[in-house]
């Protein structure tokens, strides 16, 4: 089997730019905002000044001593309790997404993804099915949802949080679409139910955390079930045309241990491409974000 290992940074951003990192942190633009967030592989020198640093961010989070998860924002700018950013692509993709602060220092949106979006427009701008099933597990605030259904996509999008599918809703709605079906569950749960009913997915986008629950205090342990998660997904996809993207943020995983899980998991593997995301600051230094393994067959 023939296979692409690529390293892929976003190449379309306006409303986004990483301006600096180092010191364990990265000064980032959103829109008209620029704040400083903690980076745990951002592990050299800063290129600018802390007092640099400090001019130009409007907001800075803060951690947690006992939890580096959690923490507070220091605003040094008054910064609206919501605002949104636009994202284009040479495709026609057209989308904005709503952000704001959160106590987990996430603002629903992770820049690099948009590597993603694009392969989603591209693969469903050439795709010979019409109104293909696409599945997001995962989900979390939808801009992959958006994305697929803006090129036309059944979209089934769910994630455990409630709170963050009704955040999806609103970047649907701002991006000037509907007909995206939200659930609220345990991703294993719900594949496994889907495996039983005997349906079929176009498309399947997985962005998994190392950690986290489900609705019910389902515990998930990315190590220990992305294996058996993969199973099912492979009996969910279409075996004809379709398409599989897997995002993992687990710093201890490379690309190959992805390809391994899909190549051992899925019969039809067709154009395939694994490597890292990453983002590049105005110094070119180079922030990787995360590991992917996708392929398609349109």
């Amino acid at each position: 089997m023939k296979e692409t290992i690529l390293s892929l940074s976003p190449q379309h951003w306006e409303d986004y730019e990483l301006i600096d990192t180092g010191g364990f942190e990265k000064l980032e633009r959103f829109g008209k905002y620029v704040l400083s967030r903690p980076e745990p592989q951002a592990i050299w020198d800063k290129s600018l000044p802390d007092s640099e640093w400090r001019k130009m961010a409007d907001a800075h989070f803060a951690k947690e001593k006992n939890n580096p998860e959690k923490g507070q924002w220091e605003e040094y700018t008054k910064i609206p309790q919501q605002w949104q950013v636009n994202y284009k692509n040479p495709d026609g993709l057209s989308m904005r997404l709503n952000l704001a602060m959160t106590a987990f220092k996430h603002i629903g949106l992770f820049p690099e993804q948009a590597v993603n979006w694009d392969y989603i427009s591209d693969t469903l701008r050439k795709f010979p099915v019409k109104n293909p099933k696409i599945l997001n597990l995962f989900a979390y605030t939808g801009a992959s949802s958006v994305a697929a259904r803006a090129f036309g996509a059944d979209v089934t999008h769910l994630d455990s949080v409630k709170q963050v599918v009704t955040w999806s809703k609103f970047n649907m709605e701002a991006s000037g679409l509907d007909g995206i079906r939200w659930i609220v569950d345990d991703a294993m749960k719900f594949i496994k139910r889907e495996v039983r009913r005997g349906n079929k997915y176009h498309g399947i986008i997985l962005d998994p955390p190392a950690y986290g629950r489900g609705p019910d205090g389902e515990k998930w342990i990315l190590e220990e079930q992305i294996n058996e998660m993969l199973k099912s997904c492979a009996e969910l996809l279409h075996p004809d045309h379709h398409f599989l993207i897997l995002n993992m943020y687990s710093l201890s995983f490379s690309s190959m241990i992805a390809a391994n899980l899909i190549e051992g998991n899925f019969e039809k593997v067709e154009n395939a491409e694994h490597g890292e995301l990453y983002l590049i600051d105005r110094f070119k230094k180079k922030l990787p974000l995360g590991i992917f393994y996708r392929f398609r067959n349109v």
